[in-house]
């Protein structure tokens, strides 16, 4: 985000700017976005090497523009369709098929899940298929806000999974490494964390809480990510639900229409 927007800023500043980025680029796939949509409105912005940006000074122009829908939000569809105990068949409209969002990964990744994704148009399709990996390993360094609907996707599954890339997690919205770990204790899985950027799940059960509840850390991705986890427990608290208002204002809304029961306590 920070990147994002210096590179946005850049074209209208007297000599442009060159950002030199050092370390570990995580989530490249959103600068590689933000880079697309200046493209877009007539701003030239480009890498020069894989750690240098650069953008000369220029005057951005006004375009007709259609702003695709949210992959990051489909994932919890997606997450939806792979728990169902029916044939579950989600549509899910605006989502283009040659997406800039990394997010759109979700997609290729739910095939290891028993979710396929049929393309028609600007919309998608989602239609269980029944046909799960044993295992599941993938590097997040470019979709880390995934991790959390593959986190108790797999674990609601009975799917062993080892997750890296995650170091970014820590300072989300919340330490999510560290609320995942808590929050899936609650329902008896045991996770457990490794060089502070790797989330694996070997199998590892203990007594779940008694009608857990699950804490959200002012982090509407926890909210989301974790309500699904109902259809396989039958019933899930989920405490401060407001959070998902970020990103997803109609979350709530949307499962209840799709068939969920939701109570207000």
């Amino acid at each position: 985000q920070y990147i994002s927007a210096l590179l946005m800023i850049a074209p209208v500043l007297t000599n442009g700017l060159t950002i030199r980025l050092t370390g570990d680029i995580i989530s490249r796939p959103y600068i590689n976005l933000t880079l697309q949509l200046m493209n877009d409105f007539g701003v030239r912005a480009e890498w020069t090497d894989d750690h240098r940006l650069k953008v000369e000074p220029q005057a951005y122009h006004s375009t007709p523009f259609y702003v695709e829908s949210d992959w990051s939000a489909a994932s919890y569809w997606y997450e939806i369709v792979a728990l169902s105990k029916h044939e579950a068949v989600v549509t899910l409209p605006g989502l283009f098929a040659q997406s800039p969002q990394g997010d759109a990964k979700v997609a290729e990744l739910f095939e290891q899940l028993g979710v396929c994704t049929q393309r028609e148009g600007n919309s998608v399709t989602l239609k269980q298929t029944h046909t799960h990996t044993d295992r599941m390993e993938y590097n997040f360094v470019n979709q880390p806000d995934l991790a959390q609907t593959f986190v108790v996707t797999c674990a609601m599954l009975g799917i062993p999974f080892r997750f890296s890339g995650l170091q970014s997690l820590k300072i989300k919205e919340t330490d999510r490494m560290a609320a995942l770990i808590t929050e899936m204790r609650k329902l008896g899985y045991l996770l457990k964390e490794t060089d502070g950027s790797v989330l694996s799940w070997e199998g590892e059960r203990t007594q779940a809480d008694e009608n857990p509840a699950i804490d959200t850390y002012e982090d509407h991705r926890m909210a989301m990510a974790f309500a699904p986890a109902a259809i396989k427990l039958n019933e899930l608290r989920i405490n401060n639900p407001q959070v998902v208002s970020k990103s997803y204002p109609h979350y709530w809304e949307d499962l209840q229409n799709a068939g969920f029961q939701l109570t207000e306590e």
